[in-house]
């Protein structure tokens, strides 16, 4: 994972009130106090490629607060969304990567402004062997990952198209907090692997039925 050092702080004391707020119920006092010693606190603001299709990872992150859409590309630049991580959460597929020392497959954008500190990979797989807390974290990650790969699988395998759409537009407010959806057909076409006069045309159907309003690149939920 490659990034600039604009928006980033080491600043320990802030390190720990932000990582106190949520993983000090997941993480043992000793590790939280190795996480400050060596992570780094950056802030990205939306729509921003957190990691990219090719990178190397150098770090892992800890997601504070904001989303991060998993996003696999083909040979042809076709893409389809795989899974959002958000508060809590740290990319199962990241840590592969690191321990592997392998080229990311996936690429992450922030839905909304994200915050989150950064393990240097060195760090992985020594906590692993030491911390009982950090392996118990990693493979809840890979769990809960290879759950939400599942049902990616299954909803462009089993599901119809107008159920796909439906699914996505809930997930999506879901994530993002809010029912107006700042979002092109043709961006939703792209995460769930279909045609933009496809996901029109099934828009238009959702909202004749009072369930949302299309305006020009933002769709307003109302009921669905």
């Amino acid at each position: 994972m490659h990034y600039s050092h604009k928006n980033m702080t080491t600043d320990k004391e802030i390190l720990r009130e932000k990582l106190e707020d949520y993983y000090t119920t997941v993480f043992e006092k000793e590790l939280i106090d190795e996480i400050i010693k060596v992570g780094i606190l950056r802030t990205i603001h939306s729509n921003e490629i957190l990691i990219d299709i090719g990178d190397k990872m150098t770090h892992v992150p800890l997601i504070l607060n904001g989303a991060v859409k998993i996003i696999r590309e083909d040979d042809n630049g076709e893409e389809i969304a795989l899974y959002y991580i958000e508060k809590g959460d740290t990319c199962a597929i990241s840590f592969v990567n690191c321990l592997h020392r392998t080229e990311s497959m996936f690429r992450g954008i922030t839905e909304k402004d994200t915050e989150g500190i950064f393990i240097p990979v060195d760090m992985i797989d020594a906590w692993l062997a030491k911390y009982k807390t950090w392996r118990e974290f990693v493979i809840d990650t890979y769990h809960m990952r290879l759950i939400e790969m599942v049902e990616s699988i299954d909803s462009l395998a089993f599901m119809k198209l107008d159920d796909r759409l439906h699914k996505y537009l809930i997930d999506k407010v879901k994530v993002l907090d809010t029912n107006i959806l700042i979002i092109t057909h043709q961006e939703i076409a792209n995460d769930i692997h279909t045609s933009r006069v496809v996901v029109s045309r099934l828009l238009k159907v959702l909202e004749n039925e009072g369930k949302i309003k299309i305006r020009r690149n933002r769709i307003i939920i109302e009921n669905i």
